[in-house]
């Protein structure tokens, strides 16, 4: 059964990493702002919100089922505190990093109509710091992974998804700022 977890745990992995890549690149994109007339504005804002949701989904069974299948010793409480786990305790503490800037992020969102929008804002830039930190997560928790050319291919895309969409925003900056301000 354990090996069933397992399989579980990094598959919810990969498939959280590739949702996250979206959300990430909507966000960059401007997510409501990035707009044509196919896809209006708000279709393009649901979208982005509905793939962040979906996501922690994911991220719920990937974190569950890693700590549930009891092959390595990794409590709850890894999941949060960075660092303190007895099993890798490097890669686990960025994913525990990662998780907390998540945490964040969505404890915002959910208050977003409460906060100022600068500190909502300021807030989701964290996206940006946690996509990265649970990427590398993921290489180091996959020592073996490496051996899978499909795994290191779908790394490799999902990085040049986010630069790509980093530097279009980046290219197009006042246009965006035009529109609303930055994100």
């Amino acid at each position: 059964m354990s090996s069933a977890v397992w399989y579980f745990s990094r598959a919810t992995g990969l498939v959280s990493l590739v949702l996250f890549t979206g959300v990430v690149v909507l966000g960059a994109l401007g997510a409501g702002r990035f707009a044509t007339r196919e896809w209006p504005r708000f279709a393009v804002a649901a979208v982005h919100r509905n793939l962040a949701l979906t996501s922690l989904a994911f991220l719920a069974a990937h974190i569950a089922s890693a700590v549930l299948d009891g092959y390595v010793p990794l409590g709850w409480l890894d999941v949060v505190v960075p660092f303190g786990a007895d099993y890798q305790p490097l890669w686990v503490g960025l994913g525990a990093v990662a998780i907390d800037l998540v945490l964040a992020i969505v404890v915002t969102s959910l208050v977003r109509t409460r906060l100022p929008a600068r500190v909502w804002r300021t807030v989701h830039w964290l996206a940006y710091l946690c996509w990265p930190v649970a990427l590398v997560h993921g290489f180091g928790m996959a020592e073996d992974d490496s051996a899978y050319g499909w795994i290191v291919a779908l790394d490799v895309l999902c990085v040049l998804a986010v630069l790509g969409s980093v530097g279009y925003r980046a290219a197009h900056v006042r246009k965006f700022a035009a529109l609303g301000g930055t994100r």
